[in-house]
């Protein structure tokens, strides 16, 4: 990616990722196949203790950081190892030139590493006459083709065998046969004469053993030990970040690592290298070992009380396997040198603002990579502060400044809302969709009808229905959202109804307002903070058991982020811990706490499928509720396939990347589609504004409503 594109361009750069028919169904192929894998991998194993045990020794390690250092270089040095520390990418790489021309070596043999890549240390020795040549399989693939990896793992993915196949014919001179296996002959054939003729070697390293002064490579192939032993000189350049105390912790993140980053219980070859052995060295010769060890940023996340969890990283890739917009666009576009979630971080720290400004807004914030992240790293979070200190550096842009004055003034928020009803009026259908907008701001959004403002906000609704129980069971806040408040009031409507035949008296605090959210995806945490606020003050004085929301989104951000965005604010610290641990979401609430049961309905056997929004399946953790409560009221349920992959919608998403936002949607709906259903139930709002839209355009039969509205539709006492 160049450096200072507009984000048209980076917009347009994706579109042609989107158009590359390949490249999309290599990515969903693997994206299926790799969540089989996985859990199959990991099906003896306890996931969140492994990854828990790696996350503690991972901190750990970086408490004592320094005295780590100065244990693994003493170690090293006394094994005969030549220790050197590189504070950022130009001195790493003249560091490893020095060491070539003072050991009189032409011919270099390297094997994949992304601490290289991130040093572009390939383009720097060849730039200084040096031959190069990466010896792992994909790395030479796209060294050959002169472009950077697009997976940390599986560097030519985007590839396919016939792009290979002419790739090496060009190679060899001859036409080449597109057959896998013969292609690796020829590559093998290529490498052979490389290892042999090779005078210095360079690799990476997994891991630094601060006990014994070794270093760990991963491989799936046995390059890296040739190139640690058939040279005279050997090089390894490594981050500081890959430190570990004993070889226990390196096994540790070994087991982790293998099965996340490929699915495999384990890995074809760990190679752990200590000290200087004769290998390669011609007798009388004394083989040359050297580690650099790289800074480049690191120690600016060490000291920053955010942002050293990502130390935890143990370069597995998964989090751009399981994320719904590099399985569109690629590591090419989805990355700068390091790809997915982590690269969107390292790409601030490594290789700067400009490279990351772009790339973070295209998180889409669905938290599947924080949900399989081998270090537990809350990588959704960082990314959205990356994306605040860019905006409060360069300044907010004039839709997120507008979003956030708005924002910030519930009254003037609620005020446009209540006047954009009479507005929408010339544009809106009887079915109440807007029928055509100004294309000049909406002409990428065709893709799905876009739904009006409700004739009476629930507020108002409220105020006509608030029910009167004389003998509850519970009392529950109701927190609507601004969409469930101003455009589907029908659906906070039918929760009213359900909760008030199971005896649960109900509060709706009128100074309540969007969550949030949104202005946060946009960048702006001061605004986020005051509308955190407002929200928390709202609902501050009502003596409730619960705070039920119907939008999951809504929920997983009252109960995870509140507390981040308000954790200086202690004279609210134990009003804020008890408003957030009663947040609870409507499926939890309606089957954990209501604990309804088939009697309380009259079933219909209506075949109906359910989208699980983001933040219910993975910022809540909650899995099985919804089909349990569809199969509780009569419904005939069946999961759709990738039930738990995102929709698109994203909140702000959709109007920034639109054509992504379109592609997203249209996956989740062929998938619906197929199950015959003739209902679609979600959980959230934004889902039901996203599907139901696309659905109308596609003049589909399936209704699309949220998950209360079903069940109170077959709610036994509305039967005559």
């Amino acid at each position: 990616m160049q450096e200072a594109k507009s984000l048209k361009t980076y917009r347009k750069e994706c579109q042609e990722s989107l158009d590359n028919e390949y490249l999309r169904s290599a990515l969903d192929k693997f994206a299926v196949a790799y969540r089989v894998g996985r859990d199959k991998a990991f099906s003896e194993i306890d996931v969140e203790e492994l990854v828990s045990e790696v996350a503690d020794m991972k901190d750990e390690t970086l408490k004592s950081l320094d005295q780590y250092l100065e244990q693994f270089a003493r170690k090293a040095e006394e094994a005969g190892v030549v220790v050197h520390y590189a504070k950022d990418a130009e001195e790493a790489n003249r560091i490893i030139n020095e060491i070539g021309t003072k050991a009189g070596c032409q011919k270099v043999v390297k094997t994949k590493s992304m601490t290289a890549e991130e040093t572009h240390l390939s383009h720097s020795m060849i730039d200084e006459g040096f031959e190069v040549t990466e010896t792992d399989l994909g790395e030479w693939i796209i060294q050959l083709r002169d472009e950077p990896p697009s997976h940390m793992v599986m560097p030519a993915i985007h590839l396919s065998r016939y792009h290979v196949r002419d790739l090496f014919s060009e190679v060899t001179g001859k036409q080449e046969d597109e057959e896998i296996e013969k292609l690796v002959k020829v590559a093998r054939h290529q490498m052979r004469r490389k290892f042999v003729e090779g005078e210095m070697g360079i690799t990476g390293a997994n891991f630094g053993v601060a006990e014994t002064g070794s270093i760990g490579i991963v491989t799936n192939e046995g390059n890296a030990r040739l190139v640690t032993t058939l040279p005279k000189v050997h090089v390894a350049l490594l981050g500081i970040d890959k430190l570990v105390p004993t070889i226990g912790d390196a096994l540790s993140q070994v087991k982790v690592l293998t099965r996340n980053a490929t699915a495999q219980p384990i890995t074809s070859y760990v190679t752990w290298v200590t000290g200087a052995n004769q290998c390669g060295a011609s007798e009388g010769e004394t083989k040359e070992v050297h580690y650099v060890l790289l800074d480049n940023g690191r120690r600016e996340m060490v000291a920053d009380p955010l942002f050293s969890q990502v130390f935890r990283c143990v370069r597995c890739g998964a989090c751009a396997n399981v994320c719904p917009v590099y399985r569109l666009v690629g590591g090419h576009k989805m990355g700068h040198v390091y790809i997915g979630a982590i690269g969107l971080i390292l790409t601030y720290f490594f290789h700067g603002e400009e490279n990351a400004k772009h790339l973070v807004q295209n998180c889409i914030n669905c938290e599947a990579c924080k949900d399989i992240c081998a270090g537990g790293i809350d990588l959704p979070r960082l990314i959205k502060e990356i994306h605040a200190r860019i905006q409060d550096k360069d300044g907010q842009p004039i839709p997120s400044l507008l979003l956030s004055k708005i924002m910030r003034n519930r009254k003037l928020f609620h005020t446009l809302l209540r006047t954009a009803k009479w507005a929408q009026k010339p544009v809106k259908g009887e079915d109440g969709f807007m029928r055509h907008l100004p294309m000049m701001f909406f002409k990428e959004h065709d893709f799905k009808a876009l739904p009006a403002i409700a004739e009476k906000p629930f507020r108002d609704i409220w105020l006509e229905i608030k029910p009167r129980v004389e003998k509850p069971k519970y009392r529950v806040g109701l927190f609507s959202g601004c969409v469930q408040d101003f455009v589907y009031p029908e659906q906070m409507v039918a929760a009213v109804e359900l909760f008030q035949d199971h005896d649960v008296a109900m509060v709706f605090p009128m100074e309540q307002s969007c969550c949030g959210l949104p202005v946060q995806m946009m960048g702006d945490k001061k605004v986020s903070r005051e509308v955190a606020l407002q929200n928390l003050k709202a609902f501050i004085g009502e003596e409730v058991d619960y705070i039920v929301t119907l939008c999951a989104s809504c929920a997983s951000h009252l109960k995870h982020t509140y507390p981040v965005l308000l954790e200086n604010n202690s004279k609210l610290a134990g009003q804020l811990s008890d408003f957030c641990e009663k947040v609870i979401d409507l499926s939890s609430f309606v089957h954990d706490v209501l604990k309804v049961t088939p009697e309380d309905f009259d079933g219909d056997g209506k075949k109906v499928t359910f989208h699980s929004p983001c933040h219910l399946c993975r910022g809540l953790g909650v899995h099985d509720a919804p089909g349990n409560l569809m199969r509780t009221a009569g419904m005939e349920y069946t999961e759709a396939a990738e039930s738990e992959v995102c929709c698109g919608f994203g909140g702000t998403y959709s109007a920034k990347f639109p054509e992504l936002s379109a592609q997203l949607l249209n996956n989740k709906l062929d998938n619906v589609e197929d199950t015959g259903a003739d209902l679609l139930l979600t959980d959230c709002p934004g889902c039901i504004m996203q599907l139901r839209g696309g659905l109308k355009k596609r003049d589909s039969a399936m209704e699309v409503k949220h998950t209360i509205e079903a069940l109170a539709e077959r709610r036994k006492q509305q039967k005559k």
